[in-house]
């Protein structure tokens, strides 16, 4: 009887430690279970972020085109504005660009740089003081003036040609100051 109790206490104690080591193999693998599913949670929550990043990243990119793009049509649209201005207006017996019309001229003289096969005549214009031959040099210089700053600043020479009309051409035929600072001029004129 010893023996079968012993056999019976043996039993039981071999059931216990495998029961034992079972219950901890079914832990282990629950915990890699869990591992496993806490690490797919954050390699998801990784490539969701990742994605949100590169997704704003694209929306600032499209944003600082769009502004550099409504940045150059502004430019382009001033640089328009500034060629309509064709008529520059000098002081009484002067030929010397006018501050006020160098930023138009830049204008003129950059779109001729970018346009080689646009040809300029820039009329010179005087008021009617003076004599015929002094008004006719007086309104090549202005012409010549206005010919020198668009070539300075990009321009080729060979698209512009040059002309003096002297007193021949007023803007305004009154014979007083208004009439005549409005005569002092030269004047672009796209062929």
């Amino acid at each position: 009887m010893k023996f079968n109790t012993l056999k019976l206490i043996s039993a039981l104690f071999l059931s216990a430690f495998i029961l034992s080591g079972c219950e901890s193999m079914d832990t282990k693998e629950e915990d890699t279970f869990a591992n496993a599913e806490m690490d797919a949670k954050a390699k998801a929550d990784a490539e969701a972020a990742a994605a949100a990043e590169a997704e704003l990243r694209a929306r600032q990119l499209a944003a600082q085109e769009l502004a550099a793009q409504q940045a150059r049509e502004a430019a382009m649209k001033e640089q328009a504005a500034l060629r309509e201005i064709r008529t520059f207006y000098f002081d009484f017996d002067q030929s010397a660009i006018k501050p006020e019309s160098r930023a138009s001229l830049s204008a003129h003289a950059a779109f001729l740089a970018a346009n080689p096969s646009v040809n300029i005549l820039v009329e010179g214009h005087t008021d009617e003081r003076g004599t015929t031959g002094y008004n006719m040099a007086l309104g090549e210089r202005r012409a010549n003036a206005v010919q020198q700053y668009l070539v300075v600043n990009g321009a080729s020479k060979s698209q512009i040609e040059v002309i003096s009309y002297g007193e021949e051409r007023p803007a305004n035929s009154a014979h007083n100051e208004a009439a005549w600072s409005q005569n002092r001029r030269a004047y672009i004129e796209y062929k």
